[in-house]
C-alpha cells in the first residue's frame, strides 16, 4: 500500500511541479556557474548508498570547502539557492528518488555516509526502512540551518542535533502506519506554508 501510494503520488507531483522545477533550474543555471541539479551520496535502506537529487543551491565544489551540513549564512550557498532552500523547492526532485524506490514520501531523512558512520547499532535501525522526503525529524527540524552555529557546524550537529533526530525517526520506524504517513504529509504542507508566510511577514 505504502509503495503504491509513493509511486502514484510522486508521479503525479512530478508532473504538477514540473513548471516550477523548470523555472527554478533555469534560475540556478543563470545565477551561478554549474549544473542545475546536484546529486549527493546518501545512505538508504539496509545501508545501500544512492544519489539523492536536489536542485543545486551551493557553489560548484562546495563539498571540498566545508562540512557536509550547512548553517544559516553559509557563504557556499548561492543567491538563488537561499530562495530555493527557504521555499523547499530544491527538495522537489527527490520525488524521482521515490519513484525509483530509493526513497519514500515519508520516512527518516537520509544522511551522508560520514554521519551514518557515527550511528550506534540501535540507531542503525532507521536504515531498516526507505528514507523519506519528509518525516517526524524533518518536521521537527524544518529550520535546522537556523539552529546550527557557524564554525563548528558538523560537531554541533553530531553532538546535539543528530541524536535527537534519530530518536524521532526510531520512534517512527517502530510505530509507522499509512494513516500516520498521510498525517505527516499534511503537517509538512502546513509547516512549509507557515514558514513561507512567516518569512514574508518579516
Amino acid at each position: 500500500m505504502k509503495r503504491v501510494f509513493d509511486v502514484v503520488a510522486s508521479s503525479a507531483l512530478i508532473v504538477l511541479t514540473s513548471p516550477i522545477v523548470a523555472l527554478a533550474a533555469a534560475a540556478v543555471v543563470l545565477g551561478s556557474r554549474g549544473p542545475a541539479f546536484h546529486r549527493g551520496t546518501r545512505v538508504g535502506r539496509d545501508g545501500r548508498r544512492f544519489e539523492m537529487i536536489k536542485l543545486r543551491t551551493m557553489q560548484v565544489g562546495a563539498e571540498s570547502h566545508g562540512p557536509a551540513i550547512t548553517a544559516q549564512g553559509d557563504p557556499r550557498i548561492n543567491a538563488v539557492g537561499r530562495v530555493l532552500r527557504r521555499t523547499k523547492i530544491d527538495e522537489i526532485p527527490q520525488l524521482i528518488n521515490v519513484v525509483r524506490g530509493e526513497m519514500s514520501l515519508v520516512g527518516p531523512r537520509p544522511e551522508a555516509p560520514e554521519f551514518v558512520a557515527h550511528y550506534t547499532p540501535d540507531q542503525r535501525k532507521v536504515l531498516s526502512v526507505r528514507p523519506g522526503v519528509t518525516g517526524p525529524a524533518a518536521l521537527a527540524f524544518i529550520d535546522e540551518e537556523e539552529l546550527l552555529p557557524e564554525g563548528d557546524t558538523a560537531e554541533h550537529y553530531l553532538r546535539a542535533v543528530m541524536p535527537r533526530k534519530l530518536e524521532l525517526d526510531l520512534e517512527y520506524v517502530r510505530t509507522a502506519t499509512f494513516g500516520g504517513d498521510l498525517r505527516i504529509l499534511g503537517q509538512t504542507a502546513v509547516a512549509v506554508l507557515s514558514r513561507l508566510l512567516r518569512r514574508r511577514a518579516r
